[in-house]
């Protein structure tokens, strides 16, 4: 999901609400919000109607049930996340950061789910709504969880020394313990808890200096790390409730089909086979488990009925996109500073970047009981407030009467910001009485993916007669995911801002840029989707890879070139010139039919450099021989958990490079599992080296990264091994399987078209 986002700026101002919740104790909730004034001068009290029932629910513990800190009398303390863990380790990052100023130790801090609630855990990077994605949760939460834990500590101290009749001065706190310097007396957290939610909540807080830091910044070994080896994590997919059933689930195979008739005879025959339950477009059958669901399934006599996408294939769908971007109407996104120097070299491009699917470890599922005026969900939602919304309105029960009890996502990528399998799987619950567990298969889960937009690409530059840049021209043509998402979101012109991001704010310094935005409308039934990393891992591929045929035109090294083109001390140069360091850029020359491409870019708040080694064969395979990354994400809150962000995101845009694409043959997705939609293997990956640039900087966003920098740093190694300029993803044999001096005669001609298979 986009990073960028017209309310970005409203988190350096905002109010923080602070709950006091019936039976006493502290409540410390922030919620950030444009127009509101500084932070801490906005704190004040206020009860809600459903505190005393939430506190008592949860056990009232005695400082106090909130939207983030809970203390027990026994000084335990519950963390309720704001965000989902999918993989990216934000569990540990959000509790490292409340725990460095509340003054426990992160082994002290149990994590827990938070309930749906845009107005507790709302993120104004994402338009207020509870939402995990766009590599915002630690970006977001930043200044929130670490005052929230300030403000929690410096109550507990005032309380202690409000019983030792001291100066709050001379306490120190540490892994839960409050102790008086001067004369060694110490109390738990538990001891004072209850008294401390009887005190007015500080006027300012003073938040430690990075110098200070105690765990921010230490490589912590992640807090769901024993329950994941131990198998103790449940996951949406392991959801067991009692009397459940379990549903294997058909969608129409065309993206905008219908469910004609049904034979059912077959399917009930098999023994733990339950009922067959249908929707408009979609058919499931019910068992005692997922085996005889299956087996009942694929029993089933199906008939189709055919939609608007009978005849639809990708070939249209590109040539629709072209002529969008001939004829459409154009958005500016970025306007050109004066006017370009008259003459110059034209450099001319168009690109096709692929539909991709999300294909996470985990398939959709969702396990739902509707009684009534009730429905209850599991399952694993980075949208759990959608869900709540989704639900009551098939329900037709109001929002207090639906509860999401969220788990653990075995991947989301962004697929689980959509809630359509939730939406299928309670309106098959409402047909029976019992709790449903409605599981997509695999093949289920790729042919109806809400799948990455299409996109075609047109780029032009003039270049001087210093090889530099004179004008830059890009226009951009696709669907829109942030139109449909969250139309409140675009621009007042009507302009996607994740379609245009890394495109726009370019890394480098050059004037006379116009960056333009075509919106094309998706056919029916094809609903585009955020995927990790969205606009920049379209837009790096484009702008990166352009850059480097740029380099080419001009006869110079494709470091040089970039260092050229930017700001000294920025940085984006900070990281090309780390990543160029680590790797010994030109330090020796590489053998035959080895390259090394070179890609940088500032998406999602963070600045990057991935350079790629890679050597293409003879018959145009490609192996991957090294890559080096050099991330600046300013403040790092985990080095752990960067390094895996960075390899993992790496890891999945190389995957998609190579290997991934999303096709349509009459209306129907043609992919449908790892044989045909697949990822790196184990033998393909190469060494990875990840560095970080340490500075004083807030935190940017880190699990899209990786992913986003992936493709273009892997092109352009293909192009410096074998002269071949990438037009198309994913990478084709065909384009690559030829001898090296046709190739370069290919490509001094600039007659890239016949290159694309």
């Amino acid at each position: 999901m986009s990073a960028r986002h017209p309310m970005d700026e409203s988190i350096d101002a905002g109010r923080r609400q602070a709950l006091r919740l019936a039976g006493g104790g502290l409540a410390v909730a922030f919620l950030w919000s444009a127009g509101a004034g500084p932070a801490l001068a906005q704190m004040s009290a206020r009860r809600q109607p459903d505190d005393a029932a939430a506190a008592a629910a949860d056990g009232n513990p005695p400082f106090a049930p909130n939207a983030f800190v809970r203390v027990g009398a026994d000084g335990s303390v519950r963390l309720v996340m704001p965000s989902a863990e999918m993989g990216q380790a934000i569990y540990t990052g959000i509790a490292m950061m409340l725990a460095e100023e509340l003054g426990v130790g992160l082994d002290q801090v149990k994590v827990e789910h938070s309930p749906p609630n845009d107005a507790l855990y709302g993120l104004p990077l994402l338009g207020g709504g509870q939402i995990t994605g766009g590599s915002t949760s630690t970006r977001g939460q930043w200044q929130v969880l670490r005052e929230a834990g300030a403000v929690a500590r410096e109550m507990l101290v005032a309380a202690a020394a409000a019983q030792w009749h001291v100066d709050p001065a001379s306490c120190s706190v540490a892994r839960g313990v409050i102790t008086h310097v001067p004369s060694g007396r110490t109390l738990g957290f538990g001891a004072v808890a209850d008294a401390a939610g009887k005190l007015p909540q500080p006027a300012n807080v003073t938040l430690k200096q990075r110098k200070d830091f105690t765990l921010i910044g230490k490589p912590l070994r992640r807090v769901d790390s024993a329950d994941k080896v131990n198998g103790g994590t449940q996951f949406g997919i392991d959801v067991k409730v009692p009397g459940m059933k379990i549903a294997a689930v058909k969608t129409s195979p065309e993206l905008a089909g219908t469910l004609g008739r049904v034979d059912e005879t077959q399917a009930r025959a098999i023994p733990g086979v339950i009922d067959v339950l249908k929707l408009g477009d979609a058919v499931a059958v019910v068992g005692e488990h997922y085996w005889a669901a299956q087996r009942g399934l694929e029993s089933l006599v199906i008939e189709w009925t055919p939609g608007v996408n009978a005849h639809l294939d990708t070939e249209t769908l590109v040539a629709g996109l072209r002529e969008s971007s001939e004829k459409g109407p154009a958005i500016v996104g970025r306007k050109p500073k004066g006017e370009a120097a008259a003459g110059g070299k034209l450099v001319e491009a168009s690109f096709v970047s692929p539909m991709l699917a999300h294909a996470t470890m985990e398939p959709l599922n969702a396990t739902v009981h509707v009684t009534a005026g009730h429905c209850e969900i599991w399952t694993g939602t980075q949208v759990p407030t959608r869900v709540v919304k989704e639900a009551a309105r098939i329900c037709g029960i109001p929002a207090e009467a639906v509860t999401v009890n969220n788990q653990y996502l075995g991947g989301g990528f962004g697929r689980r910001l959509e809630t359509d399998q939730v939406e299928q799987a309670v309106a098959f619950a409402k047909q029976v009485t019992y709790p449903l567990k409605v599981i997509w298969s695999r093949e289920e889960d790729i042919r109806h993916d809400r799948v990455r937009p299409l996109y075609f690409d047109r780029i032009s530059a003039t270049l001087g007669a210093d090889g530099k840049p004179t004008s830059w021209k890009h226009r951009i043509t696709s669907g829109t995911v942030l139109g449909r998402w969250m139309p409140g979101a675009m621009g007042k012109d009507g302009m996607d801002s994740d379609a245009i991001e890394s495109a726009a704010d370019l890394p480098y310094d050059m004037d006379n840029v116009l960056v333009e935005w075509v919106r094309h409308e998706m056919p029916p039934g094809l609903v585009v989707g955020w995927w990790r990393g969205v606009g920049p891992t379209h837009n790096l591929f484009i702008v990166e890879s352009f850059i480097d045929e740029l380099a080419h035109v001009a006869g110079k090294d494709p470091l040089a070139y970039r260092r050229s083109l930017m700001k000294p001390g920025s940085r984006a140069l900070g990281v090309l010139d780390l990543a160029a360091e680590k790797i010994g850029w030109g330090s020796q020359p590489l053998p035959a039919r080895v390259g090394r491409g070179i890609a940088v870019g500032s998406p999602f708040g963070s600045h990057v450099c991935a350079i790629v080694e890679a050597e293409v064969t003879p018959q145009g395979t490609v192996r991957l021989r090294k890559a080096v990354v050099a991330v600046d994400n300013g403040i790092t809150v985990n080095p752990s958990s960067v390094q895996a962000q960075m390899q993992g995101g790496l890891l999945f845009g190389l995957s998609a490079a190579m290997y991934s694409g999303i096709t349509l043959k009459n209306g129907v997705i043609e992919q449908s599992n790892f044989h045909d939609y697949r990822n790196l293997r184990i033998n393909e990956v190469p060494e990875i080296e990840v560095y970080s640039v340490e500075n004083d900087e807030a935190p940017g966003g880190i699990g899209e990264v990786g992913t986003a920098i992936a493709a273009p740093a892997l092109a352009n190694a293909i192009f410096a091994a074998t002269g071949v300029r990438l037009r198309e993803l994913p990478i084709s044999r065909t384009q690559l399987a030829a001898s090296p001096d046709a190739l370069k005669r290919v490509a001094s001609t600039g007659e890239h078209k016949e290159d694309v298979a």
